[in-house]
């Protein structure tokens, strides 16, 4: 009985397995966000926030987007070479972020608009390094279908999370618990799948300085034109944590991150493991035929599938369900929440797909894309009277920017390309 249940086709199976371990790793925080809540303040969850959408900023360039590069090659030695690049470009960039911050460290919290992330910043290269290092494994580890351990290595970073932020707030008041939980599960997540790929494949063997140099120049569309991309893609999410604390309050940004944290975060990153699937199957697919329009319109239905019914149900109690959970004093989270629900809607759905730019290597389509989402964010924050008619505009016109993107996608997953 049990295994007629079971999906058939390969894509669906390791969605599912993706989807699992994804899902059992956000479920986890979520469920003990009521107790965090009621440790942190929503100024401790403000100051993490800035830290965190620094880590996410910085972490998404760190390593010359050549993770993107690793599902490319036909050799698995030569996506091996790509990863021990993209490490070492991660080591350096740190090293200079750590030095930025040593000298500059009063300048930044006077940018910030908030004195207490002054010591963090110093921990800032560490975390983002660690985030890097794991997007290189985690798309190694997706070359080789390895999606089981990727899932282990997910709520293995969800429980080391969720334990040092309980255990560190009973003991102390302030941010601490947040940030220092947060770069421990990433060092965690990293260990198991290194150990992964070190045990199975002869890492240090295959790599040399030659391949190195070879696959840097291959793939050097990636540092020149996604690295762009990434940049205006995460700095139009995290930077909006970033202005929100100056524009309006830490407290409001405290709001803000709560409802990302459970409910814009967990989909967005549900959304990233479909997406990794997407990008392994639909890279298969141009390899065989030319096209992805297949393996595109399958992990649509899907995305569409588990989307609309999760975020329409969510409309009408998200309010309610903010106060019962966390306290009436985080009802304002709830309100912020069902404000943005169609744009996380939205999100959850195409954000996977515009892989397809990557997969086809219009890297410069892709970076426009990202420019221009920028750009409207920072203009719809400088024109809105409050917090609540920049959320309310966000989550209306960037909702229909997407959607426009997506046709621009479905057109594209139809071109013949050379195999």
């Amino acid at each position: 009985m049990l295994t007629k249940l079971k999906p058939k086709s390969e894509f669906t199976r390791n969605i599912v397995t993706l989807l699992t371990g994804t899902t059992i790793a956000q479920a986890i925080p979520i469920a003990i966000s009521p107790i965090l809540t009621r440790l942190y303040t929503p100024e401790d969850f403000g100051v993490f926030a800035l830290f965190f959408s620094l880590t996410m900023i910085f972490g998404s360039i760190i390593n010359g987007r050549y993770e993107l590069a690793i599902m490319l090659p036909v050799k698995d030695n030569e996506a091996l070479n790509i990863a021990a690049l993209g490490i070492l470009i991660a080591i350096v960039l740190s090293v200079i972020l750590f030095i930025l911050v040593f000298f500059f460290n009063q300048v930044i919290v006077k940018l910030l608009n908030n004195k207490d992330i002054e010591i963090w910043l110093y921990l800032l290269p560490l975390s983002v390094l660690l985030i890097g290092i794991f997007n290189i494994l985690s798309y190694l580890n997706t070359r080789m279908k390895y999606y089981k351990d990727i899932s282990k290595a997910l709520i293995y970073k969800s429980v080391v999370i969720t334990s040092v932020q309980l255990l560190v707030g009973y003991i102390y008041q302030g941010v601490s618990g947040l940030i220092s939980g947060l770069i421990l599960s990433n060092f965690f997540g990293n260990i198991k799948l290194f150990k992964n790929i070190l045990l199975q494949h002869n890492f240090f063997t295959s790599i040399s300085i030659q391949k190195i140099i070879i696959v840097a120049v291959r793939y050097s569309n990636f540092p020149k034109f996604s690295v762009w991309s990434a940049l205006a893609s995460s700095s139009s999410q995290h930077l909006v944590s970033i202005l929100i604390a100056s524009f309006y309050s830490i407290a409001s940004l405290g709001y803000y991150s709560l409802s990302e944290k459970v409910l814009g975060s967990p989909s967005a990153i549900i959304g990233r493991s479909i997406g990794q699937v997407y990008y392994q199957q639909g890279s298969q697919e141009k390899l065989s035929t030319g096209k992805v329009v297949n393996t595109f319109k399958s992990t649509l239905i899907k995305l569409i599938l588990i989307g609309i019914p999760f975020f329409g149900i969510l409309f009408f109690i998200v309010e309610d369900l903010f106060v019962i959970v966390f306290g009436e004093h985080w009802r304002i989270a709830g309100q912020y929440s069902k404000i943005l629900l169609p744009l996380f809607l939205v999100r959850f759905v195409v954000s996977p797909l515009t892989l397809t730019a990557i997969i086809y290597e219009k890297n410069i389509l892709d970076l426009c894309f990202q420019l221009f989402l920028l750009a409207l964010i920072i203009f719809l924050l400088f024109f809105s009277e409050n917090i609540n008619s920049f959320l309310v505009s966000i989550s209306f016109i960037i909702s229909i920017y997407y959607l426009v993107y997506l046709l621009i996608l479905f057109k594209i997953s139809q071109q013949e390309s050379s195999r």
